[in-house]
């Protein structure tokens, strides 16, 4: 198999993407659901993608993480241009290189917590052992090491949006992108994912990128960009203390 073509390195760039658009048809009217966009992220930022409802965002989203392909334009990871990408490779290079965590958890109830999280591992082919040592690693980093063999319908919302973040960091993925994940918890269990994702990112450099509308995670962010019609229309350093306590 050919090597991955790759540009120069950038120092600590993660994503690069450059001109990106995205048009749906409908009802035969053309929506530009992202229109022009440039965004640069550096390795280890925690960033928020802000916007009201149709601004882009998710859309954004999914053109990062490769699971959806813009009509014009590159989208860089870690150098490699995935909008060049077979569909066979570029399932392999998000399963390699991209962690996501969905507003719905989507995690498979038929499995454990733990064979939630291993299940990732699996694919990429990973042993029994370092399977377990992770799964402990980060369920001991979750607070949730009594729940390794509880199923998702046993788990509250808050439980498992945790162990979707676990599933999302089991393969020790270049980035995270995380599309509304605090969306369906309440107050407290929003506040403590935030936190292990905010411990995360300080102690392992982890990259977040998240949608949201979510007032607690802006106020997290080090970094708000703000999206309207598909367009980026600023884009700011946040005022936050939030990481540092």
């Amino acid at each position: 198999m050919a090597a991955l073509e790759k540009i120069p390195d950038k120092k600590e760039t993660v994503i690069d993407a450059h001109n990106i658009s995205k048009v749906y048809n409908a009802d035969t009217v053309p929506v530009h659901a992202v229109n022009n966009v440039h965004l640069h992220l550096l390795k280890g930022e925690f960033t928020a993608l802000v916007g009201p409802s149709g601004s882009g965002k998710t859309t954004l989203l999914n053109l990062i993480g490769g699971l959806d392909k813009p009509d014009s334009g590159q989208i860089y990871i870690n150098g490699v241009d995935i909008t060049r990408l077979s569909s066979g490779r570029l399932i392999d290079f998000r399963l390699q290189n991209i962690g996501f965590v969905f507003q719905s958890f989507n995690l498979i109830p038929v499995l454990t917590a733990r064979e939630n999280v291993e299940f990732i591992m699996l694919l990429q082919g990973k042993g029994s052992s370092v399977r377990d040592r992770r799964v402990k690693q980060l369920f001991g980093q979750i607070q949730m090491e009594n729940k390794l063999d509880s199923r998702p319908a046993q788990l509250s919302g808050g439980q498992q949006q945790r162990v979707a973040v676990a599933r999302a960091l089991a393969s020790k993925p270049k980035f995270v992108l995380a599309d509304e994940p605090t969306a369906n918890l309440d107050s407290q269990s929003a506040s403590n994912l935030l936190d292990i994702m905010l411990k995360l990112n300080r102690e392992e450099g982890m990259t977040f990128l998240f949608s949201t509308h979510d007032q607690r995670v802006i106020d997290r962010a080090r970094r708000v960009i703000r999206l309207v019609d598909g367009r980026i229309v600023s884009d700011t350093a946040a005022v936050s203390t939030a990481h540092t306590q």
